[in-house]
């Protein structure tokens, strides 16, 4: 095998190793299990470096990130020979947000010889189709929306909190943190009747090719029990899990399910 996979919660990791010619090996964080895939070896980020040589002892040239890791908390008491040199680099990662540490995790990979492949270029399929998915189609109001929670994301992004926000007639009720969308969308549970919508889409200069916003059927089950009017996504920025439950799921709860263009 030529890739690893470095998988984190969720469907995600196995629905991307399903999609490759040849098995994948599999490395996951200490203390996260990702769904429906044996995992080959575990790693912390005090074990990185060993993570490193390991790969390119196995004849890996390739790898590719999928799930949600939480931000690691560093214990020096953990640290092995093979990572030591790396802590530098760990300190000043870990004093960036989300996208700058993850530039960085991306930056030592291809500095130590890997080619970093997203998952989107893995699976293509999951990629939001253009267009609407469900039976029930936006109305004004909620494209108009639709603009202002993609105007929202892109004002807000220097801050790194967050790629989802839900709005309602014209302004943004809630905004999108560590915490993520589906725990954003249950602390909102007043929404019937305001026709409020949860957009979700890529930060400015977020990296896609290790962090691509998704989107999937647990989603939509808790924007129809908080009284979303609709789902609308960035078509082509964000992955789809299991999109065929997706709609199914928007059209139980009567839903929009819509892929926006930017238009």
């Amino acid at each position: 095998m030529t890739l690893a996979l470095i998988a984190g919660r969720g469907d995600l990791p196995a629905l991307i190793a399903a999609a490759l010619d040849e098995p994948a090996f599999v490395c996951a964080y200490e203390g996260t299990d990702p769904h429906g895939l044996d995992v080959d070896l575990r790693f912390r980020l005090e074990t990185l470096g060993s993570l490193l040589v390991g790969l390119g002892e196995r004849g890996v040239t390739e790898v590719c990130f999928a799930g949600g890791i939480d931000r690691p908390v560093f214990d020096p008491a953990r640290l092995d020979a093979e990572t030591a040199p790396l802590v530098p680099m760990f300190v000043e990662a870990l004093k960036q947000g989300d996208d700058g540490a993850l530039r960085v995790v991306k930056d030592l990979f291809e500095k130590t010889g890997f080619a970093v492949r997203g998952a989107h270029e893995i699976a293509p399929h999951l990629l939001a189709r253009s267009g609407v998915q469900g039976a029930v189609w936006p109305d004004a109001q909620m494209r108009h929306d639709a603009d202002v929670g993609a105007d929202h994301i892109a004002t807000i992004s220097a801050r790194d909190i967050g790629q989802a926000c839900i709005v309602a007639d014209g302004h943004v009720v809630a905004t999108e943190d560590a915490s993520g969308t589906d725990k954003m969308i249950a602390a909102c549970q007043d929404l019937a009747g305001q026709r409020a919508i949860l957009f979700k889409g890529p930060k400015q200069r977020q990296i896609l090719t290790i962090d691509m916003p998704t989107i999937g059927p647990e989603t939509f089950d808790a924007a129809g029990r908080a009284g979303l009017a609709g789902v609308v996504v960035d078509a082509g920025d964000v992955l789809v899990l299991h999109a065929d439950r997706c709609v199914a799921l928007a059209d139980e709860h009567g839903i929009v399910f819509w892929s926006r263009t930017g238009e």
